[in-house]
């Protein structure tokens, strides 16, 4: 064999052998992983969609997204608050260990997130509407974002935008209503901005239906003629449960201001906007006025007016997505684009006299979690297992094919979707809201409290003013009555206060007894017992 054969046989041997050379996360392309499009509104409550079975409301392209996929019956908050619910969710950490236990936190964006490793590892990411994590950085680990400036108002909304991921973005101005803005500004994304080589990951974030529920232009007479249906307990007077709920300012009857109800405007509408605003509300105001209303009544006139402009909120975020799935059909995209719709948490719709969140109690507690993914979800399904916005990060690096961090503390749902069911699936689930502020007036005055869920029981603490509620949800699922004190449930609530102690110290939860502040201190854990188990991790994977 001559020299140069034989250096010709060689290179044709190193040629073939590197055809069965895997890419590399970089040089991945974009059709060989899934788009992942994460639909996210604020306080939207699952009894107020129709594939949830509202008896209210009626959401036909939400509906579409279970339909065609997967809905999560018991899909739970770790801390039921706008910002952490969003910090949990860029982390895969609770609150105690991403830092953000409270509105009046600002996040820190220079640890670790799962944007972060997802564009690390080819993707290209972009955020667009409601972030709610503080302006002090733009947001870490995308590729572009533009996002709202706090809450953001309903309409004509200042944005921030970071085209290029540089940490340097630009302050703009929106006219229009908000929810119809974050789909354009998204859909530009989508069809004009992007890497087309790349797969994508686009959170899409609404402001609506957050307080104070303004609703567009086009629905403003949505409902005028209907009566939406009360709550059986509209009118509860928490005479079965403790101070917590005696001492909460969330009431529809007492706590809505007028803005809440509309009877003044907003103060952000143009000219234009507010002529169009007042030709639909100040009839009806008028016609408030007259009435003169009291007790009972005044309490229901406030619920109807409340409960149909959260509707009519809803129903503009409803048919913006509709858009949204129409546009990847049109572009053959949506066979390959996993579409997640959920929400930060629930919201009471006049459940208990309220409206707001943050108890743990089911109405707010529970987040909607639904999922498309054809080829993997068989359209139509449910699954019943207990899951959380803690698994939300692991679940979109799992179907990224990204490996999953040791120290992010929830699982991903990919099992569950491909219609798994992991024996050692969770069991319960830990819950801890921190925001009260010693004995300050605090938004809402909601105790800080921490509890366990299992598929029948509930047991929370109330933890500052050392009290404890115990519910039965199979048999009072509407939470009407603590039975903590009735002996023939001994049993059971000791086994469910081992099991709070049990996850404290799995998940590393701090002692907590005094106030949280704007940026809390670092906070010493129970124990390293988890970090012990990350370790034990490592050693198994080596």
């Amino acid at each position: 064999m001559n020299h140069h054969f034989a250096r010709q046989l060689i290179c044709l041997t190193i040629l073939s052998l590197n055809l069965f050379v895997p890419l590399s996360d970089n040089e991945v392309r974009a059709d060989d992983r899934p788009n992942i499009l994460f639909i996210f509104t604020d306080d939207h409550a699952s009894h107020s969609i129709s594939a949830y079975g509202s008896v209210i409301n009626k959401t036909p392209h939400l509906d579409r997204i279970a339909n065609e996929g997967m809905l999560f019956e018991n899909c739970f908050c770790t801390n039921g608050i706008c910002g952490p619910s969003r910090a949990v969710i860029q982390t895969g950490k609770y609150s105690h260990l991403n830092g953000f236990l409270t509105n009046g936190n600002k996040f820190d964006g220079t640890q670790q997130t799962f944007p972060k490793l997802l564009k690390k590892s080819g993707y290209e990411t972009a955020v667009i509407g409601k972030w709610h994590l503080g302006e002090h950085m733009p947001p870490q680990g995308y590729s572009y974002s533009e996002v709202l400036v706090g809450q953001g108002p309903y309409y004509n909304p200042p944005m921030l935008r970071d085209e290029d991921g540089s940490g340097n973005p630009e302050r703009v101005k929106y006219t229009g209503y908000t929810t119809d803005i974050i789909t354009d500004l998204a859909l530009e994304w989508l069809q004009n901005q992007r890497d087309e080589t790349k797969p994508f990951m686009l959170m899409y974030q609404h402001k609506a239906p957050h307080r104070e529920w303004a609703p567009g232009p086009d629905y403003l007479h949505m409902y005028d003629d209907v009566e939406i249906p009360e709550p059986a307990n509209l009118f509860d007077d928490y005479s079965t449960r403790g101070r917590a709920a005696h001492e909460q300012d969330m009431t529809i009857a007492k706590t809505m201001t007028a803005r809440d109800l509309k009877l003044v405007p907003p103060p952000y509408l143009n000219e234009e906007q507010l002529e169009v605003w007042n030709a639909a509300y100040e009839p009806k105001n008028e016609a408030f006025r007259q009435a003169n209303l009291e007790g009972d009544d005044l309490v229901r006139w406030k619920y109807q007016r409340y409960i149909k402009d959260y509707l009519r909120c809803i129903a503009s975020v409803d048919d913006n997505i509709g858009r949204v799935l129409d546009w990847l059909d049109e572009t053959g995209l949506a066979e390959n684009t996993v579409v997640i719709y959920s929400s930060d948490q629930g919201f009471y719709l006049g459940d208990h006299g309220w409206f707001d969140k943050r108890f743990m109690y089911e109405e707010s507690y529970r987040q909607p979690l639904m999922v498309r993914w054809p080829g993997k979800v068989n359209p139509g399904s449910r699954d019943k297992h207990l899951v959380s916005n803690v698994d939300f990060a692991e679940t979109f690096l799992d179907i990224a094919g990204v490996e999953i961090p040791d120290d992010m503390q929830g699982r991903s749902l990919v099992p569950l979707l491909e219609g798994d069911a992991p024996d050692d699936w969770r069991k319960s689930h830990y819950y801890h809201y921190y925001e009260f502020l010693n004995d300050r007036r605090t938004a809402h005055m909601v105790r800080r409290h921490y509890g366990v869920r299992t598929d029948r029981y509930k047991l929370i603490h109330f933890y500052n003013i050392d009290e404890w509620e115990f519910y039965d949800l199979e048999k009072d699922p509407s939470e009407m009555t603590n039975i903590y004190s009735e002996p023939q449930y001994a049993e059971k609530i000791a086994e469910l206060k081992k099991e709070i102690s049990r996850l404290q110290t799995e998940l590393e939860v701090p002692d907590d007894t005094g106030s949280v502040e704007a940026n809390p201190p670092s906070l010493q854990p129970r124990s390293n017992q988890n970090n012990q188990r990350q370790r034990n991790n490592q050693q198994n994977k080596k």
